[in-house]
């Protein structure tokens, strides 16, 4: 995986201009919505991967003594789509995001997908690009189970006891399925995003006993709602997480929708704690990882300015517009956890004392306040804030909000963290 800092088709980051010396600003810094100079296409790679199920490990091939082997494994892909958020007009719908393949010249189009053949998809994907005006979240493709041809089944082989022994595990528990994949799992190489789907075999059956499993008449294990059946329902369950993507979402055999997270690759994301989840906090890399928004009558503009040892963002209000968002510094992509602890930490002045309002939202549903939203009296002379809170849903992308509207004034700012602290 590689996790991305630079502006991206749609990637969340911001542009910045270069640095500052001691004395001097660096004025007219434009944050969000940069122009984007060249479009970025999409191709996809699919493959089965026999590394330990470490989120961050390259893929890898069977090895000669590997316990479990899966010789056939395809699916049918019927859907590409992007999740982005917007600070631009858009008729997309945040929440389904924005199909990108099948196009729509040819709606009802759907690709086989060999897994174990280590297919690349590149000629079909031609005319995807991801310039859409969005900052991207997620990328989502979409699988039906291919019941042809026998193909609504994975075959493979059990090493036991110096022999291989055919298996087949049906996979008739899920009709469709949708898998996510995190921006900073996305590798770009030559304006190409590349998109890599891995099946990990050692994540779908490492500490299950398979040596337990009834060998049938004709000489095969079957792993079915009829053989082998808790071996079965325990599979169903590796099934989906055994993909390397951040979530899915799927309809089970009767129709009914789950969703969940595939928890290592969560993990990886948002479980540590004293992480700084706010990139560029300190400013370092000017407005590097922030959104400058204006809206409704809202004008201002940013720089950044050298104070001492410090990076400060600089928000020059000249006209406060009709509410207190109509002028927002934004962070995007802060991964929270229900009912985790969480520290909010951040300094900031005026010339002007007054109110501002920080909180922490999503970009699907900005008016939702999750965890915290306290109204700040900043003051003439730096002041530090501190706050706790819990958030009340898991969110992957959360988005900090400094609303510094309403009023003609200037703000300074720094050293912002918001950290998990249990």
């Amino acid at each position: 995986m590689r996790f991305l800092n630079s502006i991206i088709g749609c990637m969340l980051v911001a542009l910045w201009l270069a640095g500052c010396s001691e004395s001097d600003t660096t004025a007219g810094i434009e944050i969000g919505n940069p122009e984007i100079a060249e479009n970025l296409g999409l191709t996809a790679d699919f493959s089965i991967d026999y590394s330990d199920t470490k989120p961050l490990s390259l893929t890898k091939a069977a090895a000669e003594d590997e316990r479990v082997v899966i010789d056939t494994f395809r699916l049918t892909l019927t859907e590409v789509r992007s999740y982005c958020s917007f600070y631009v007009g858009t008729s997309v719908i945040l929440e389904d995001g924005l199909q990108l393949w099948p196009y729509e010249d040819d709606p009802a189009a759907v690709l086989p997908i060999s897994f174990t053949d280590g297919e690349v998809v590149e000629e079909a994907f031609n005319n995807i690009n991801l310039k859409n005006g969005g900052f991207l979240k997620e990328i989502g493709v979409a699988f039906e189970i291919d019941k042809k041809e026998g193909y609504d089944a994975i075959y493979g082989r059990i090493h036991e006891n110096g022999k291989d022994i055919p298996f087949v595990y049906e996979m008739n528990s899920v009709q469709l399925f949708e898998l996510r994949y995190h921006y900073s799992q996305i590798e770009i190489e030559n304006n190409i995003v590349n998109l890599s789907i891995a099946f990990r075999v050692h994540r779908f059956v490492d500490g299950l006993d398979l040596s337990s499993a009834k060998v049938g008449e004709d000489g095969v294990i079957h792993f079915s709602n009829t053989e082998n059946t808790e071996l079965w329902n325990s599979l169903n369950e590796r099934f989906l997480p055994s993909f390397q993507a951040l979530r899915y979402e799927y309809s089970d055999s009767k129709g009914v929708e789950h969703c969940d997270y595939v928890d290592d690759i969560w993990d990886e994301i948002s479980g540590k704690l004293n992480k700084n989840f706010v990139f560029n906090g300190d400013f370092s890399e000017g407005g590097n990882g922030w959104i400058f928004h204006k809206q409704l009558n809202g004008l201002a503009d940013t720089s950044i300015i050298k104070e001492k040892n410090s990076n400060v963002m600089q928000v020059h209000v000249t006209r406060g517009g009709d509410f207190s968002y109509s002028v927002q510094l934004l962070h995007e992509n802060i991964p929270v956890v229900m009912g985790a602890t969480y520290k909010i930490v951040f300094t900031i002045w005026s010339d002007v004392e007054g109110i501002i309002t920080a909180r922490l939202g999503g970009y699907i549903y900005n008016d939702k306040t999750n965890g915290f939203q306290e109204h700040v009296n900043v003051k003439t002379t730096g002041r530090s804030y501190e706050f706790e809170f819990t958030p009340k849903v898991t969110d992957p992308f959360a988005r900090l909000d400094l609303n510094l509207g309403k009023a003609e004034r200037t703000f300074w700012i720094k050293d912002v963290q918001l950290i998990r602290i249990k």
